[in-house]
């Protein structure tokens, strides 16, 4: 049988190195590259040709395992996919998406083997890169000198007509690995470090202001006054800068004057003519309207 080339997503390094331990066991199996996000993931799928993908439910931002799933199921040649999850919420979705199968990881020998078996199946139905000797299309031009074992592929097919696809032999495949890790690593090293501080100027200096400090933000014209229980400051930040930069700290705008820290809110009442406020916490009670149109989305928000 041949070999299906595997691709280990998971942001977790515990359940990545298990996973290869048991994946590696498998014959007709070879994993060939890991990764912690979607992104990662997309640009190892964009080079090799992977027959099955061991995708996290739970994933870093930018994208939850579920979106990059339901992104493959675009692809020409699409690789089996089992979900790796922690419990069985997602399951329904997953299969939804035609998910081989659907794993709450750790499981025992017996639920693993089963896993197996039906990617077993898949294996025999999936249609693998050629061997790099044959992949040039013998009605195409014959392959250059020299490029035999280079992973070309000449394809005729109609709907391939502005796409040339350059697959990677085995050897191939670990080098460039291995070019890519440096990549990431390099990237890691010299990505600006993101502090949890808003940097703000105060009386001619300037101010780290913790995220976990600030309650609200109000929109002032073409600016920002930023409160914490203490103190307002005047900013020249938007209030659509800091909603980009702060909603993944859990602050959440509740009025399209208001951006507010959900960490500090301590109640959301309902007012006359179908009206909500909240009150925040703090030695000052700060009660803030909330739009109509925002108050179903801060109640799931809030699990209400």
């Amino acid at each position: 049988m041949p070999r299906l080339t595997s691709l280990i997503l998971h942001p977790d390094a515990a359940v990545r190195h298990s996973l290869r331990a048991h994946v590696s066991q498998v014959p007709f199996l070879r994993v060939v590259g890991e990764a912690v996000c979607a992104n990662e993931a997309q640009e190892l799928l964009n080079a090799i040709h992977y027959g099955a993908v061991f995708c996290g439910v739970d994933l870093q931002q930018p994208e939850q395992g579920l979106e990059f799933a339901q992104r493959l199921m675009g692809r020409r040649h699409r690789p089996a996919l089992v979900f790796i999850a922690s419990d069985e919420t997602h399951a329904f979705a997953g299969f939804e998406l035609d998910a081989t199968d659907y794993l709450i990881w750790p499981c025992t020998a017996q639920r693993f083997s089963r896993t197996i078996a039906r990617l077993r199946q898949f294996c025999s139905h999936f249609k693998l890169a050629p061997d790099p000797e044959t992949r040039w299309n013998e009605k195409a031009a014959p392959a250059p000198a020299g490029t035999a074992g280079h992973g070309l592929q000449a394809d005729t097919t109609a709907e391939d007509d502005a796409t040339v696809q350059v697959p990677l032999a085995d050897d191939e495949q670990d080098g460039f690995l291995d070019a890519l890790k440096q990549a990431w690593d390099y990237n890691s090293t010299y990505r600006p470090v993101e502090i949890e501080k808003l940097a703000i100027t105060y009386e001619g200096k300037t101010l780290l202001l913790p995220y976990d400090e600030i309650v609200f933000v109000e929109a002032y014209e073409d600016y920002t006054y930023v409160h914490t229980a203490e103190q307002k400051y005047l900013t020249s930040y938007r209030l659509k800068i800091l909603e980009g930069k702060l909603k993944p700290h859990r602050f959440f705008r509740v009025h399209r004057k208001y951006l507010v820290n959900l960490n500090m809110v301590t109640e959301i009442a309902s007012l006359p003519g179908s009206s909500f406020m909240l009150r925040t916490a703090g030695r000052t009670r700060i009660e803030l309207p909330i739009s109509r149109r925002r108050i179903g989305e801060l109640k799931q928000v809030l699990g209400l």
